[in-house]
Order: C-alpha cells, then structure tokens, then sequence
C-alpha cells in the first residue's frame, strides 16, 4: 500500500487570502462608508445655493459636482449639466472652485503599482515576521511553527575548489591515512565493488579536543568533492519526544537524496550515551533519538555512496550498540602530535604569517610538546600579535617563544611588586628546581628561569623542555627524577630560607599525581604489587580516574604514596645541600636579571661568563654516548612541564630573621645530611642573605 501524504499549502496561498480581503476593504467597504456621508441633491438645489452664496468649495468631475455649504459643515453632490455661466456664478458667489486634471496614465504601470507592488511588499514582510517567529521559537527552519516540525538543521556545504583539503590538515598522518579510503571509494566505487568490497558504514573519530577531529571530516568532503551534511550531536535534543528521532530520519532521507555524500554528526555523545535500562531515570527523548539513528544506520546500503563520520572526545560513554560493526565499523584516533607532526602543523599555520629568517619552526616544535593543532594555531596567531605590538613588519623567533610562554604562562603583571625577601625566596625556590633537574640524570632539562609575576598567578616558574621528540613510555626513574625536581623547590625553602610557604602546593599536587598513577596504575609499588587499582574515566579529557579496590587497600595505597614523596624529597635536599655554593651564584645572577636561560645557569656552574651565551633554548644536557632512557613528551600539556611559586609569600617571624639565623648556625653546622626535612640546617642562610 503506498503512502498517501497530505499536500501542504504553502505561505503564499495564505498571504493571498489576506491580501484579498485587504484589497476588499480599501475598494468596496471604505467608499460604500464614504458614500454615505454625502448627501445627493439636484440641480436647482445647487443652483440656489450658489445665487445665495451659501457655497463653500466646488469641486467639478467628469460626471458630478461634490461642493460644501459656506461653513463646510454638510457636503453634498449633483450631476454634471451642460451650464455655460457657472464658472461666472461660481465666481460672484466667492466660492473656491476647481476641475479635475485628466492624465494619460499607462494601464500596465498601475496594474504595477495599485497591484503587484502591494503583494510583493506584504509577502517580504510575511516572509519576514514568519522568521523572526521560528527564530523565537527556538527551532529556526526546524521548529514548529509554519510547518517545520522535524526537520533537520544540518549544514550543507556542496563541492566547492576552496574547501578544505588534506594539505591544511597537519599531523595527523596516521588518521590522513585511514580516511584516504573512503577518499579512494568515493572517487571509485566500482573498483571495490569488483572484488566484493563494501566501505563502511560508519567511521568514529576519538581524540582529545581540539586535534582536528571535524577538520579531518572537512577534509574528506573536500578531497571527495561531494556533499557534506554537518551536524552537532547537540541540535538532536529536543523538548518534545519525537522531534529528535524526526530530524534523524529527515536528515538520512536528505543524504539519501544528495548520494554520494558523507554526513559528519560532531559531539555525538550528547545523542549516543548509554542506554539506561532501567524503567525509570531514563531519557525517553535522548533514547528515541539514538534507537532512530541505530535503525538508520541498518537501513541504508553503503553501496549508495552514504558514509557518515562522527567525532568525539568522550568514546567510553557511547552506546555498545553504536560502536557494533555494521554501524560505525572503525574507529579511528586522532592524538596529540609528535615532533614531525608539531613541525608540518606549525608550517601550516604560519603560511601566512610573514616570518624573519631566524624563526627555527622545529626548535618551537620541540618546545611544545602536548600541544594540539588548536593550541599550535593559537600559538602562531599570538606571535603574529606580539610582532605587531613590537612595531615589526616580521615575526622572530623571539615572538615564537615569548607567545609560547604566553600561552602557558599568562603575561608578565608590571604592576606587581615583590618584596627583597619574596624575591629572593621565589629565586631559591625556583633555583632549586633548576639545580635538582640539573643534577638528575633522568629529568627534562631546563630551559628558562623567571621571578617575574605573570598573570596566571605565578611569581616565578622553571621551564622545562625536552630537547628531542620521545614516546610516552616512561621508566620508573624517570618518574622518581620528575617528582624529586617538583620537591626541588620546597627543599630548597627548608634547607636556604629554613623556612615553607604555600608556592609550593602546585608541585606537591603535581608530584603526589604522579607517585599515586605509580602505586595504583602502573604497578611500581612492592608493597601493592602489580595490580590495577584505578581505571582511567575520561582518557581525552581530564585522564582521571577512579579507584577500584577496598578501603584496606586505598590506605595502603596512601602509605605507598607517602613513601615515595619523602624518598624523592630526600634526594632533592640531598641535592640542595651538596650544591649549595653553586645555587648561591645562579641565585645571585638572577636576582639581577630576573630571568635567565638554562644556558646561562650551565654557563655559571662551569665558571664561564653567563654573557656570552646567546642562544635563548641553549641545551643544558651534554649528549652521551649509549642508550638513554626515553623521555615522555606527548601525554602532557606544556603546563605541566613548568615549576610554578603560584601563592603569596608571607614573611617569616621576626625571631627567625638574620641575627637569629646566624646564631643558630654554630650549633647547627655539625649535623649530618640525614636531618629531619622540617630542621634543615640553618648554616647556608647568612650566605644567602649575602645576595639581597
């Protein structure tokens, strides 16, 4: 039996009718109340009047005569008579007389104006107020009102030779490579329907934010040269029930129509979380939603040329259902780039942008390990930015840096001014970080050191970079050497200033996140074994996760911790003490000049002038002959590789200040390094204060 749908009348039938009965009323029914309003009269009547000069105005037609008593209170009209002296009477009564002007119009030119110009101006203000109606409905050209209930709000963007191409998507090559396919079947479908061959259905893209996920989509409509239906997860949610499973169905019947075309829904967890299964708490509008798009994705045949994409950062929340083969077959990752693909992606960002001959793309790409395609392209604008604030025609090297620093560091706060002794507290404390990474084997160089505020509420921060591309396989010294260096700074407070302040809370968060990932994620703790006791949550987004096991264990677990932060702090102030001398005279250089670069730090330790080193990102590390442990540089932001003094320093009390300091260091100068953590010696602090 077919389907016999109900015609629908558009608009212009309805603006029409109006139209009409306008037209009625400005003809028929005003003239009718007009008429009768005048009073009809004969001839002589007129006359009469006229000879008494009780006439007011005349007005003389084709066919009659409308004139006024001499007050103008009553009007009134006679026919027209062949009356040779009334001009004269008219004229000796003193009434104000005139005749009607016969013009020659054109018939078509007031059909034009009397008829076709109302229509038109009345349909462009229907047409008008019927949009700014669904706009306030809420549904734009798929609300409810004037007939669009269920429709679907894709965007569709056909072949265009502007569109966006593999070329402008960078670091992705692995990905690039995946969807290449679906390029190929596009182009060719006979070629895989030879052998028996079917594309998939569905092709999901997961991945942190901002790596490219829907630019990767773009580009595959615009290497395929079809339609491209995009959509958000989000544009399905609706208030009532069955207007988002009716936009699905709307949606795939226009692909349907349009075929070969790829249809991309971003954010597709907001439509294809998990079921609830329950009777009660669930969705019935969500879940309506996404069994409509299940049955979609069954019911049509690839072979058509219909392929959808969708992404998400938020893969472990969708439906089994959704991710069987049959629907979305393969699932493709889009990470965080390496080396190579942080090099082609900054490339592809600054083609235009005007860069001076000292900008070196690959030492600014090692310096942003972590970062996304979004953050690189940020990056690349601020520098632009800073450039032109600097009055310069081309962007340096110098504006690639210093915006990298921006962008994980806020910029400088000039109205901020610390005090001699914060100064030279936030100096010891981010020294002390410097000095214990520098003295670790297994710790990411230094790159930069600053007292300076920035807005992102640091005093001061120690910059680490990684000088070559590493995987994310990390060693267990590798991660003792990562926590001792976030110890660095707090030791060096104990052990110079003698005393501890709150700048340090960034490091302890960070440190003790990477001893509780050893104990309860990788399996590094003797006492716990190698056992899992978390399960990552959101892999893509935050990474935390959450425990799995009993309350006995979680304190275990806590022991664990706690053991392997005080075994690390242990070796920091090691560090601190054996090294004392040489962090006085960094301290002291950088009193003076706020901020240093690792090679200057290097330069001082060697006894070289620290002036003479030119290169900002000089290496701090001297290459060595044999393997070398790998170094992580993917899974983190570049946030997470600096030491920040975050919070405001108080000073101390007045019985610890320097008199007191300097009594105390006779009786304190024989003890052993070995001393507990809260009563480090108290010896080195008049050096210290030596350096104000």
């Amino acid at each position: 039996m077919k389907e016999v749908k109900t015609p629908r009348k558009p608009l212009a039938i309805y603006y029409a009718i109006v139209l009409l009965m306008l037209l009625l009323l400005n003809l028929v029914l005003l003239p009718w109340m007009e008429e009768r309003q005048i009073k009809e009269v004969d001839y002589g009547t007129f006359m009469t009047m006229t000879e008494e000069k009780n006439i007011g105005r005349v007005d003389i037609e084709s066919n009659q005569i409308i004139f006024t008593d001499k007050d103008e209170t009553q009007v009134y009209k006679t026919g027209l008579m062949n009356d040779t002296g009334l001009t004269e009477r008219l004229y000796d009564a003193g009434a104000t007389f005139s005749s009607e002007i016969v013009e020659q119009s054109s018939p078509v030119l007031s059909f034009l104006i009397w008829f076709v110009l109302p229509i038109i101006l009345f349909s462009a203000i229907g047409n008008q107020m019927n949009k700014k109606l669904m706009e306030k409905a809420g549904g734009g050209p798929g609300s409810m009102m004037f007939g669009g209930m269920g429709k679907s709000n894709a965007k569709v963007y056909v072949q265009s030779t502007a569109g966006i191409r593999f070329a402008d998507v960078a670091g992705e090559d692995e990905a690039k490579e995946n969807l290449q396919e679906v390029v190929n079947y596009l182009h060719d479908p006979s070629k895989y329907e030879s052998i028996g061959a079917k594309m998939p259905k569905g092709i999901l893209l997961v991945g942190p934010p901002g790596t490219g996920k829907t630019m990767l989509a773009k580009a595959v409509a615009g290497e395929s040269n079809v339609p491209f239906f995009s959509i958000s997860g989000s544009e399905f949610v609706e208030m009532f029930v069955g207007m988002g499973a009716s936009k699905v169905r709307d949606l795939f019947k226009q692909a349907k129509e349009k075929a070969p075309c790829i249809v991309f829904i971003d954010e597709i967890d907001a439509i294809g979380q998990k079921r609830s299964g329950g009777q009660y708490g669930g969705n019935d509008e969500r879940e309506q939603t996404l069994n409509q798009l299940l049955a979609e994705m069954d019911g049509f045949d690839p072979s058509k040329g219909v392929i959808v994409l969708a992404a998400t950062n938020r893969p472990e929340v969708l439906d089994k259902a959704l991710l069987r083969p049959g629907r979305f077959d393969r699932r493709i990752t889009v990470d965080r780039p390496n080396l190579a693909g942080r090099l082609a992606t900054l490339q592809v960002h600054t083609r235009g942008i005007k860069l001076a001959e000292d900008v070196d793309l690959k030492k600014v790409a090692l310096a942003t390990a972590g970062c996304v395609g979004a953050d690189l392209a940020n990056l690349a604008n601020e520098a632009a930015l800073r450039a032109v604030r600097k009055g310069r025609k081309l962007v340096t090297q110098e504006d690639m840096l210093a915006a990298f620093e921006f962008v994980i560091a806020g910029s400088e706060k000039k109205g901020s001014v610390l005090t001699e002794f914060e100064k030279k507290l936030v100096a010891y404390h981010e020294v002390g970080h410097a000095m214990v990474s520098y003295k670790q084997k297994n710790a990411e160089p230094v790159q930069k050191i600053t007292i300076v505020p920035h807005t992102e509420g640091s005093l001061g921060y120690t910059l680490l970079m990684p000088e070559e591309d590493k995987t994310n396989l990390r060693t267990r010294d590798e991660l003792m050497a990562k926590i001792a260096v976030s110890m660095g700074g707090r030791a060096a407070e104990e052990v110079v200033m003698n005393t501890m302040t709150n700048g340090a809370s960034q490091d302890i968060q960070e440190a003790t996140s990477i001893a509780r990932n050893m104990v309860a994620m990788y399996g590094m703790s003797d006492a716990v074994g190698m056992v899992a006791l978390g399960s990552v949550r959101n892999q893509y987004l935050d990474g935390g996760y959450g425990l799995d096991c009993a309350q006995d264990t979680a304190a275990i677990m806590d022991r664990e911790v706690k053991r392997i932060l005080d075994e690390c702090y242990k070796d920091a102030v090691q560090v601190i003490r054996d090294n004392r001398e040489d962090m006085d005279k960094v301290v002291a250089y950088l009193l003076e000049k706020e901020t240093i670069t690792g090679g200057e730090m290097v330069a001082i330790l060697e006894g070289r002038d620290p002036s003479t080193v030119e290169e900002a990102y000089a290496s701090t590390r001297k290459s060595e002959d044999g393997f070398r442990p790998s170094q992580p540089s993917v899974i983190e932001a570049p946030a997470k590789h600096i030491s920040m003094t975050s919070e405001k320093i108080e000073m101390p009390p007045e019985d610890k200040g320097e008199d007191a300091q300097t009594e105390d260091k006779s009786s304190t100068e024989p003890e052993t390094p070995d001393a507990p953590q809260g009563e480090a010696p108290d010896a080195p602090t008049e050096s210290a204060d030596e350096n104000k």
